[in-house]
């Protein structure tokens, strides 16, 4: 349908009112309307009572709107906290969903795997169908193109052939021409419905004498036409221009490509827009793209099952396998995988089950052969402890008459004596060793003041101090200490401890402090003699070691007290720990719980002593730290910067 887009002028009525409603209108007359009565003239005291009317008006419209605007408020806060409300009511649950999935990745390979290859995929088929589907709309769109100009060339230049040849001179022969020749022009190419715009050049200098201003089909106007293109047309003469567009048919708006020529008609310039329409082609595209996409998601979902199905297959059995190791690591070590097939994975299995029963095999071996020595030296110790007490009591007879023998024979009944005397402290150890293997070792603990038990092991290794001429120093601030302990496991661990100290002072002063805070009560046993080295320092805690290999020294031990010490200490969930450095002495750190059953956060007294300058790199002093860690086994840690790290089983705390 052609429509001439002229501005039709306003008519006065249509502002006021009804159409219709003028009074010299018979129409209305005679439809029986009754006019209304002219209204009087305006004076001067109606339009000041009107004033005043407004006026008084004022207030009351202000305060409306004060009303609406607080409960325009009222509302927007109300609404707000329900958001606020949600939020906070969905927030715990995706921060559990988000947990979930984190857990649910760190914990199985195979939801790893299948999300992995999940996304992988997506993404892959997400930049393969862009591609694809921006190379098939291109080549759908240069399709139309190519069409769109060999149309728009030959409609133009029969458009043109009809103007030139035409021989009209009155107004209503050169709508009727113009109307024609642009309806031919509008209809269906082959394959792209075509409309047009016909619009005259704006600001010709030419005189025009001219009676078509515009024309569009299917009530167009020209502002369907890009700017640019309608700029490029009026500026390039007799050049075709395009350019895509959008314009409404009926109630949508349809892509197009907008082909521009100027053309001529009795002198005046005319802008020619032949628009095709692409919606046929979007359509196409969109089918294609949904094809696309459903395909894409097949696939994803396809290849999402293979990869569980795959990842299962293989996952199971190492799964399986994770299971029965963490039952044999359990002590369970009657469990086996279950094997199924000939392949890779059930030879693994079957490997496994192998080096499961070889395990299982030592590790019975190991158990009976622990036992049987266990056995053996608790028998031993036992059974030697009646001759050797008889041969104690024949030495102390010996020992006593030596001032009647002879010098040789003297100094073998001095000999015999001393020997004795070690070899019965060997056997109370090996029965001591027995008992912790054994797992008999109770602890007898009741409340008592540790500064007692200190006393009594510094007066009982006077005699040993004065023979090495050190001098022992107790440092306290508080005066009494009640600690719930088995004092004679406590009197063993610092006799010991004291006893080492004075034996490798080298007769200097050994120090003894002593502190506690609110869960915990610790004692250092400090020396400045030969100190210890990284692979002493290693071993100090290990069953019959010493620290001297020629083994010359005269009150040395046998070699348990340290390892003794270390069970007694793990009875009372205490930590014993060792810091030394050779040629700056040593330092051993007792520390336990006020309170039978406590755990310890923090050791009252520092372990690495503050009195010592540490030149050189800090690998050359070394700490080892033996508490209640895992296993029970010694935790080894170089000092770092002046301060020894953080243990294992010494949480929280920073020496």
């Amino acid at each position: 349908m052609v429509s001439d887009i002229k501005q039709v002028p306003e008519s006065p009525v249509g502002k006021s009112g009804t159409a219709g409603n003028d009074p010299t209108s018979k129409g209305s007359e005679a439809a029986g309307v009754q006019q209304e009565a002219p209204a009087p003239p305006t004076t001067p005291e109606a339009s000041q009572e009107q004033s005043r009317r407004q006026v008084r008006n004022l207030p009351w419209l202000v305060t409306r709107a004060r009303i609406w605007t607080r409960r325009g408020l009222i509302l927007v806060l109300r609404v707000s906290r329900l958001v606020a409300i949600g939020v906070r009511q969905i927030r715990p649950g995706l921060r559990f969903l988000w947990r979930s999935l984190l857990r649910r990745w760190r914990r199985s390979l195979e939801f790893r795997t299948v999300l992995t290859t999940l996304l992988l995929a997506v993404t892959s088929f997400a930049i393969v169908g862009a591609y694809l589907s921006n190379q098939i709309a291109n080549n759908l769109f240069q399709e139309r193109l190519a069409q769109a100009e060999s149309e728009s060339r030959y409609n133009v230049k029969q458009v043109q052939d009809t103007f030139d040849g035409a021989q009209v001179t009155d107004q209503s022969s050169v709508i009727t021409l113009v109307y024609d020749t642009l309806t031919a022009v509008e209809g269906r190419g082959s394959v792209i419905q075509r409309r047009y715009v016909f619009e005259a050049k704006p600001e010709q200098t030419k005189p025009r004498n001219r009676w078509v201003e515009s024309r569009a089909s299917d009530q167009l106007t020209v502002r369907v036409i890009p700017p640019e293109l309608r700029k490029a047309v009026q500026e390039g003469g007799k050049q075709q221009f395009w350019a895509s567009t959008q314009f409404p048919v009926g109630n949508e708006d349809r892509p197009g490509i907008a082909v521009g020529n100027l053309v001529t008609f009795n002198g005046t310039a005319y802008e020619l827009y032949l628009i095709y329409d692409l919606n046929t082609a979007q359509q196409t595209l969109d089918e294609i793209q949904n094809v696309l996409w459903a395909g894409g998601a097949a696939l994803v979902l396809m290849i999402g099952a293979i990869a569980w199905y795959v990842t299962r297959n293989v996952v199971s059995p190492v799964s399986h396998a994770a299971v029965v190791s963490e039952k044999l690591a359990a002590g369970q070590l009657q469990e086996r995988m279950v094997v199924k097939g000939e392949d890779e994975v059930a030879r693994l299995g079957a490997s496994f089950n192998h080096m499961a029963a070889s395990l299982q095999e030592q590790i019975t071996q190991l158990a009976t052969l622990s036992q049987m020595q266990q056995r053996f030296v608790s028998d031993v110790s036992h059974e030697l402890r009646t001759p050797l007490t008889t041969v104690r009591m024949a030495a102390e007879v010996l020992f006593e008459a030596r001032e009647d023998f002879d010098p040789m024979n003297k100094r073998s009944a001095e000999l015999l004596y001393h020997q004795v005397e070690r070899f019965q402290s060997l056997l109370s150890d090996l029965l001591e060793i027995s008992r912790f293997d054994a797992g008999a070792a109770v602890l007898d603990a009741e409340p008592q003041d540790i500064f007692q038990v200190i006393s009594h092991v510094i007066d009982g290794a006077a005699p040993v101090a004065a023979e090495y001429g050190s001098e022992v120093r107790l440092n306290a601030r508080q005066k009494s200490i009640v600690v719930e302990m088995d004092s004679r496991r406590i009197d063993r661990i610092l006799r010991n401890l004291l006893l080492n100290a004075l034996e490798h002072g080298e007769g200097k002063p050994i120090h003894i402090s002593v502190a506690a805070n609110h869960d915990a009560v610790a004692v250092s046993v400090r020396d400045h003699g030969i100190g210890m080295s990284q692979a002493e320092a290693a071993r100090v805690f290990d069953r019959f070691w010493r620290a001297d290999p020629a083994r010359a020294r005269t009150t040395g031990g046998s070699g348990l007290g340290l390892s003794i010490a270390a069970e007694d200490t793990k009875l009372h969930n205490g930590w014993l720990q060792a810091w030394g450095r050779k040629g700056s002495g040593s330092n051993f750190r007792l520390t336990l719980p006020l309170r039978q059953g406590g755990t310890i956060v923090k050791s009252p007294l520092q372990l690495e002593p503050a009195d010592i300058e540490f030149p050189g790199s800090p690998s050359e002093r070394q700490m080892l730290v033996l508490g209640t860690g895992p296993g029970g086994a010694p935790h080894q840690s170089h000092a770092d910067g002046g301060k020894p790290s953080t243990t294992g089983n010494e949480p929280g705390e920073v020496s």
